[in-house]
């Protein structure tokens, strides 16, 4: 039988009954009730205090990406709640189970503009998937139930609670057996077996058909079946940013990355598929270039958990909502016996044959391989990753998360990924500079025994680098950040010299000596200037027991390729820099 609890200990309590274990954030005036409740369930509620909302944030989203469990962050009111914003925002674009928690001013003052009082609830309503103003203790059970239920069911995404500090104060016996009352949330999971057979029969007459994998094939845990499928079916698979990890870059059906900075072959094969299933993925313009002529000669099966994604970017042939899993599922009964499918798979070949073709000629990752001008730099990127990426395979039990920029797609392009899902986990549709240090604080928490890589740009990492201190005052020893440091505001830059004639507005970029800054927060520091002092940087950082920052001073002025335009179909690249003059 239930027990009077103040509303700060019902708040624990929930969190604990819902499985929460660990919750980033920093007390403050309005959340101090809670902080203080806190203290007696220590034992079952990790607390982790981050040095600004924003880390805090942001690493309650790496905790959720690599585990796929609800990420938790606390803010106080005023300042604390809206540095919590631009991680909530992140979360809704990538689709991560967020549950932000902020105090509120007491509820005899809402509204007259009290200390550190701000409409939190307003401000984040676009930007959640769903909120809460909570004023009375009575609510504080049901609503973190409820909360966390919307927050990890159907389309993940976050949740904000803002609870008066007189709510958490208060006391009241908690009616835990108060069941969940939702009558307009009812996410689609089982696909319509309707659609399913449509889109079959679409995939059986296809010639030149085409997969497109995204973070819903991860999140719904459906790895295993794409497999399957496109083993059953011998279809080619791109993977997007977010649906790395989905599909083995090492098996013979992969093709790499599409869209903005994706591989030639990729984008020249999906304007070229006649049938395009997009399993999971949400057809964002980095993927689609002008949407207008995304795809021309394609008809398109797109499945998604989210029915408003459906038909908004793309022109849909068969929709189909529904969890990735199930529909593959779905999709993998519906198929005719594997000896009925031969005449498919020699289209099948002929098809794959032509993209390898296409691939050859336009080289990929070997296009930085046989970069004749890099001979001249002490150290081209390329060298990092490509030295990183052979430590990585050897090693394995790794994950690696990017900030955003130049950075963040040469570890898109340039590292084979065949570890698994939830292995690289970054931010994609927001964009977040600042990103990386702290959701690295997050996976390592999570995951105590990979080696967790941050690689970052040197201006996101000026922008959060202060977890740093957190990472030491927590003890995690499996943080490894990796800084690109060119100088400047690398992809800004990139586009101001193809498109604007050189002009550097605002682009350049000092910073402090990085190995230094990394000893004065108790990391180990390595500067590395030459390529033939990579790979001994990299072993160190592992033989170390701690973390450890390398700072690699690569050549300043690198590009991206290949890169679609602002504006501009996928068909129409700039592949090299020789056609960007």
């Amino acid at each position: 039988m239930s027990e009077t609890r103040t509303g700060a200990q019902i708040m624990c309590e929930a969190l604990i009954r819902e499985g929460v274990e660990v919750m980033f954030g920093i007390p403050g005036g309005a959340i101090m009730p809670f902080y203080y409740a806190m203290w007696e369930y220590r034992d079952r509620l990790r607390h982790v205090l981050c040095r600004h909302e924003q880390g805090a944030g942001h690493a309650a989203e790496g905790y959720a990406r690599a585990t796929g469990r609800v990420g938790v962050c606390i803010g106080t009111s005023g300042p604390g709640a809206t540095n919590l914003v631009t991680p909530i925002a992140d979360a809704m674009m990538d689709s991560t189970p967020l549950l932000a928690i902020t105090g509120q001013v007491g509820s005899h003052v809402l509204g007259k503009d009290a200390f550190q009082e701000t409409d939190i609830t307003g401000i984040t309503m676009p930007i959640t998937k769903h909120n809460y103003l909570v004023k009375d203790v009575n609510d504080l059970a049901y609503v973190f139930k409820e909360a966390i239920h919307i927050a990890t069911t159907g389309r993940p995404g976050p949740v904000l609670i803002d609870i008066t500090k007189d709510a958490m104060q208060k006391s009241t016996v908690p009616n835990w057996e108060q069941k969940l009352h939702l009558p307009g949330y009812k996410p689609t999971y089982a696909p319509n077996r309707k659609q399913v057979r449509e889109a079959v029969k679409l995939l059986l007459s296809a010639r030149k058909p085409l997969i497109i994998a995204g973070n819903g094939v991860i999140m719904s845990g459906a790895v295993e079946e794409l497999r399957q499928f496109a083993e059953t079916l011998r279809i080619p698979v791109i993977t997007t940013l977010h649906g790395i990890g989905s599909f083995p870059e090492s098996h013979p059906l992969s093709l790499g990355m599409p869209g903005m900075h994706g591989w030639v072959h990729c984008n020249r094969a999906i304007q070229e598929c006649d049938v395009l299933f997009n399993i999971g993925g949400r057809f964002d313009d980095r993927v689609t270039g002008k949407a207008s002529t995304f795809a021309p000669n394609a008809k398109v099966i797109h499945v998604d958990i989210d029915p408003s994604e459906i038909g908004k970017n793309v022109r849909v042939t068969v929709p189909i909502v529904g969890d990735a899993r199930l529909t593959l599922q779905a999709l993998l009964d519906e198929l005719p016996p594997r000896e009925e499918l031969a005449e498919l798979h020699s289209h099948a070949s002929d098809w794959l044959e032509h993209i390898r073709d296409l691939q050859d000629k336009h080289q990929g990752k070997q296009q930085y391989v046989n970069r004749a001008n890099t001979a001249q730099w002490a150290l081209p990127p390329h060298d990092v990753y490509e030295k990183l990426n052979r430590t990585l395979a050897a090693r394995g039990n790794y994950r690696v998360v990017t900030d955003v920029g130049q950075h963040q797609m040469w570890a898109a392009q340039l590292i084979d990924w065949n570890a698994g899902p939830r292995t690289h986990i970054t931010s994609g549709g927001a964009g977040t500079m600042g990103f990386a240090v702290p959701a690295a604080l997050g996976v390592a928490i999570a995951c105590p025994n990979d080696t967790v890589w941050a690689i970052v740009g040197d201006g996101g990492f000026q922008m959060t680098n202060q977890e740093m201190a957190t990472i030491v005052q927590e003890k995690i020893k499996n943080v490894k950040i990796a800084v690109i440091n060119n100088g400047y505001l690398g992809m800004v830059r990139q586009w101001q010299e193809l498109f604007e004639n050189k002009r550097y507005s605002g682009t350049p970029l000092s910073g402090p000596d990085f190995a230094r800054l990394a000893e004065a927060y108790g990391w180990k520091g390595l500067t590395v200037e030459h390529s033939d002092q990579v790979q001994a940087a990299i072993d160190e950082a592992y033989a170390t027991d701690g973390p450890v920052l390398i700072d690699f001073r690569v050549e300043r002025e690198v590009n991206v390729f290949p890169m679609v335009p602002q504006n501009k179909s996928i068909a129409e690249m700039i592949i090299t820099e020789a056609d960007a003059r």
